[in-house]
């Protein structure tokens, strides 16, 4: 059985059916979260319907219609990634993927997806790889885009998910859009970035009690970075201490609580050594026991460096919440 690494810890493997009780044990966890973006979920609510599953897309390699393949980060099943429909014949397939809360935020999706986009194309020789949203499913959208994808239109409530509707966006990317072997370094210079930003991002999460540590911003920074607010009237200029530090306690006090932020649009321009990325972002939580969310753009400029490729400063601007934000 073939392993892959994926960074991070995590690794990329084919998902069997003797993984069944991996499985069961990961929808438990993932339920709640993967609902309804990925109600497949739902269904393996006992170990006997888990090995059905895998049995049925274990068969499907041999009929070329299908694959599936798990992602595990430090040993533990996390999500995964499937060929949904594989058609050789007219070269078109069709791709998902999914995470529960652990994986999230290291772009572990999008990496998982590249590598069987690659071989869809590389090696099987498919010209277009589809992928299938529920509208309003913003962490997909942004998978979507991270891989290159075009959104090619919307099919009004074409899913139905517990008596509800959902319209569904289909995005798609073709094998003449997709990075030749030459363009490569770009490719992995574009995975690095976002890796250092769902690092960036994924600090300040505490939800489902889970508490976070600021001091990984020093990783993805250079000693010398410099975070900006530009949310009032004055900018307010932090080095890396001053941003952690009040940060950190707020986070882990009971001030702020079940604090997430995520991106939702982004796009990066890379040129040699430097870099540039332009970030939508939303966020949400508790903040002395109410409620807010928000949104705003941030701008975060990077350099390769000895070390590989860091931030060197990042500014951000808050569209006004409905109550209270960290800044």
């Amino acid at each position: 059985m073939f392993t892959l690494p994926l960074g991070d810890h995590a690794q990329l493997r084919p998902l069997e059916p003797w993984q069944a009780g991996e499985l069961r044990a990961h929808v438990d966890r993932a339920r709640v979260s993967a609902d309804p973006s990925a109600p497949w979920a739902t269904g393996h609510n006992d170990l006997d319907s888990a090995p059905a599953c895998l049995q049925r897309y274990a068969d499907r390699p041999a009929k070329d219609t299908g694959r599936i393949h798990g992602i595990w980060l430090d040993g533990t099943l996390v999500g995964g990634v499937v060929f949904t429909s594989f058609d050789s014949a007219s070269g078109v397939c069709g791709i998902d993927a999914w995470l529960e809360q652990a994986g999230r935020g290291r772009g572990l999706a999008t990496r998982a997806c590249r590598v069987l986009i690659d071989w869809a194309f590389r090696e099987r020789g498919m010209s277009r790889v589809e992928w299938w949203v529920a509208a309003g499913d913003t962490r997909s959208v942004h998978v979507a885009r991270r891989l290159g994808m075009t959104r090619d239109g919307v099919l009004r409530q074409r899913s139905s998910h517990r008596g509800t509707r959902y319209d569904s966006e289909v995005w798609s990317v073709l094998s003449g859009e997709w990075p030749s072997p030459g363009e490569a370094s770009g490719s992995r210079v574009q995975t690095e970035l976002d890796r250092l930003m769902s690092v960036f991002v994924g600090a300040f999460t505490n939800t489902g009690g889970s508490r976070p540590d600021l001091g990984v911003i020093r990783d993805v920074f250079i000693p010398q970075g410099r975070i900006i607010a530009n949310v009032g009237d004055e900018p307010v200029i932090y080095d890396l201490d001053a941003f952690i530090e009040p940060r950190q306690k707020m986070l882990t006090d009971g001030t702020l609580t079940e604090f997430r932020e995520w991106e939702v649009a982004e796009r990066t321009e890379i040129f040699g050594s430097i870099a540039h990325r332009f970030s939508e972002y939303r966020k949400s939580g508790f903040h002395h026991g109410e409620w807010f969310e928000g949104s705003g753009h941030k701008t975060t400029q990077f350099l390769r460096t000895r070390s590989g490729w860091r931030m060197s400063s990042l500014a951000w601007d808050d569209v006004p919440a409905t109550a209270a934000t960290t800044d």
